[in-house]
């Protein structure tokens, strides 16, 4: 009696081990059906963009436009909120603590990498986002209000030496690009400005034309207008070499601080726990809008240039601004205010 129970005890034994490789190949490939239904079936309600910047600038310009398109394409609305303050940070968290499910995306700036070393406390990690694709990038341009009296980047470092502490510059926000390149021209010049931030660009912009501020480093789509109808001075370009947008005016590098770059960037960041289907899902929509002849049209005319890379490749752009930034905030000895 004993023998046979043992026998039939191997059996049952050799008979769940052998069909064990079976049960985990089935449950691997519902698995894989299921995430790919879902993929598929992406989105089925409204999806929400958060812009951690104000409304007005060219993040916001750039939200709304891949926003339209992908509404268009998912027959499902893209809701743009903008969520500013903290140097992007506060929009920032607020999509790293949203469900992964591809309903809440970050249309983060170059901020963004630079928060992780210059502000005190970041409210969240790296590893808590993902990259989606780079959307699309643009030059900061140094401009004054016209009462300044000064026509070229020498004439105007000259006159902040005069006068140390006494004029101030404006920026997006702690951590944006208008605000590095502000405090990279502070440090490579050698001279002493203050810094006012702003919510968004717009308005730091928008403050200079109105004489409020003297300088700032806009990026290139919120100053164009105004300095084609002449309500700024343009100085100069901090990107590494001219844009033909104003073919005319030289570099920082040229205008005479060697090595000075400082752009914008945009992109599209997730959850970091957002399923792997859904993300290329949205990546390849992402860059199947931005390679619309339409959008580029319009990209172009506001003075933006697209990009849409992989997912891959924009995670690693993202982790090697975070290291080339840390850099620059430690060894030009930066502090948030």
């Amino acid at each position: 009696m004993n023998q046979r129970h043992s026998i039939n005890t191997s059996l049952r034994h050799r008979q769940f081990v052998s069909a064990t490789p079976v049960r985990v190949a089935v449950c691997c490939v519902f698995s894989v059906l299921a995430a790919s239904a879902a993929a598929q079936s992406f989105p089925s309600k409204p999806v929400r963009m958060i812009v951690p910047l104000a409304a007005g600038g060219s993040t916001d310009v750039l939200a709304r436009l891949i926003g339209t398109k992908l509404t268009e394409l998912w027959s499902q609305n893209v809701i743009i909120e903008n969520k500013p303050g903290g140097g992007t940070s506060i929009g920032n968290d607020f999509v790293a603590k949203s469900p992964a499910d591809g309903y809440t995306i970050l249309m983060a700036t170059s901020a963004y990498a630079v928060n992780f070393s210059l502000l005190a406390k970041v409210p969240y990690k790296q590893t808590d986002l993902t990259a989606l694709s780079n959307a699309a990038q643009t030059p900061n341009v140094l401009v004054v209000h016209p009462s300044v009296p000064v026509k070229s980047l020498k004439e105007l470092t000259a006159l902040l030496k005069a006068k140390p502490g006494q004029l101030t510059f404006s920026s997006g926000g702690i951590g944006g690009s208008s605000h590095l390149a502000g405090e990279l021209f502070k440090v490579m010049a050698n001279v002493d400005i203050t810094h006012v931030p702003y919510k968004g660009g717009s308005l730091a912009v928008t403050d200079v034309v109105a004489g409020h501020i003297p300088m700032t480093f806009g990026n290139l789509t919120s100053v164009l207008p105004f300095a084609r109808a002449g309500r700024l001075r343009v100085l100069a370009v901090s990107s590494a070499k001219r844009t033909p947008h104003m073919a005319e005016t030289p570099t920082m590098a040229e205008a005479g601080l060697p090595g000075f770059e400082a752009a914008t960037w945009n992109g599209l960041i997730a959850p970091a726990a957002t399923p792997v289907e859904i993300v290329n899902k949205m990546n390849a929509d992402i860059v199947r809008v931005l390679n619309m002849p339409d959008v580029r049209e319009k990209l172009a005319a506001n003075a933006l240039e697209p990009i849409g890379d992989s997912a891959a490749a924009f995670q690693t752009f993202i982790n090697t601004e975070i290291a080339r930034w840390a850099r620059v905030v430690k060894s030009a000895n930066l502090k948030a205010e």
